[in-house]
Order: structure tokens, then sequence, then C-alpha cells
């Protein structure tokens, strides 16, 4: 059913000046829901969906003076990061490290460093330079197919990196069991430091 062009200028105006929800416009205006959210969705209401209402001026200026601290920490790991470049680029493997790094590393979120392979010695270096790099633990994980013994390959990637075995979560690969022509395998799994 078209409903009156000017009904949905109204819903336009009401959602800009008054701030409504698409249930408020609908109930005003006696329309459906879809049809409202189909005429408003280009203009959210501040404050609404996950979170609640505005932000109170407090709240506006703890968001700004946490922005600036971590902009601060940022700019000085950067800072940290270009005069300690020439230091580590020194020893070979480093530059291996951050190629493998571009190559193999997760960069979703620039707070989490992860580098995820089932080579044995690509990831022996991730892990040395992993943990050369950061004072935070660092977290350890296996892909694995059902087929394969989980003590066994908690065992060998522990001896390998020199990690306690009991640290390394498993988790079964989401294909597992599905490949039926699989010839070659991860014959260690695929780890993630």
């Amino acid at each position: 059913m078209a409903h009156p062009p000017y009904l949905r200028e109204k819903a336009r105006e009401l959602r800009r000046t008054k701030h409504l929800t698409i249930d408020e416009l609908a109930a005003r205006l006696a329309l459906p829901r879809t049809t409202i959210y189909h005429w408003v969705r280009d203009l959210p209401v501040p404050g609404s969906g996950p979170g609640g209402g505005l932000p109170t001026w407090g709240q506006r200026l703890g968001t700004a003076a946490m922005q600036q601290k971590y902009l601060r920490l940022r700019e000085s790991a950067y800072e940290e990061g270009r005069h300690s470049f020439d230091t580590l680029a020194a020893d070979g493997t480093f530059r291996d490290f951050v190629c493998l790094y571009v190559a193999e590393g997760y960069k979703r979120s620039r707070n989490t460093v992860a580098i995820c392979n089932s080579d044995p010695p690509v990831m022996n270096l991730a892990d040395r330079w992993m943990r050369r790099l950061t004072q935070s633990t660092l977290a350890y994980s296996i892909q694995y197919h059902t087929d394969q013994d989980l003590e066994e390959l908690r065992a060998f990637w522990g001896t390998m990196l020199g990690v306690e075995a009991e640290r390394i979560r498993m988790q079964r690969k989401s294909n597992s069991n599905q490949l039926s022509g699989r010839t070659w395998r991860c014959e260690y799994g695929v780890l993630q430091v």
C-alpha cells in the first residue's frame, strides 16, 4: 500500500526535530513499524540503541579525557618503536617476524597481536619475538581436526615452545570431518600465539 508523501516527510521531520523512535513514530502516525523504518533508517536517533540515552556532560568529558590518554599512550609507543627499530632490525629474524605478521597476523584490532600457522619453525620464531616484545602473558590455542590426538598436539607444541601443555587451549576446526577428499593435513594442528 502506498502512503501519501506528506506522511513520509512528517515522519522524517519528527525524527529530526523530536528524536522520536520508530515505535513512537509508528504509534503517532498509525503506520506499520516497517514502513517507518524504511523512511527514517538514515536518520538515527542519538543515544538510542545499545547503551541507552544521550551522554551527560560529565560522560562526554570523561570520554574526551580517555581518548586523549590513549592517544598519548599510542603516540609514545609509536615513538618508542621508531627509536628501537634499528636495534631490533640488526637481528635478521626481526624482519622475518615482521613479514610473518604481515602475512599471517591478526589485524582486526590494533590492541591485539596474534599469529596462526601450522609450521613449527615459523611458530617458534613468532613465539620468540612476541615474548621479547611484550610483558603480557601470551595465550596459546590449537585448531585441530577430530581425528587428531589432543594430548599429543599439546605435548608437541608445549615442548617446541617451552610452554606448559595445560596453558594451550584446544579448538576443533569448524570444517573438521567435512573435508571428504582431504589429502593434506596439519600434522600438528594450527597454532595461534
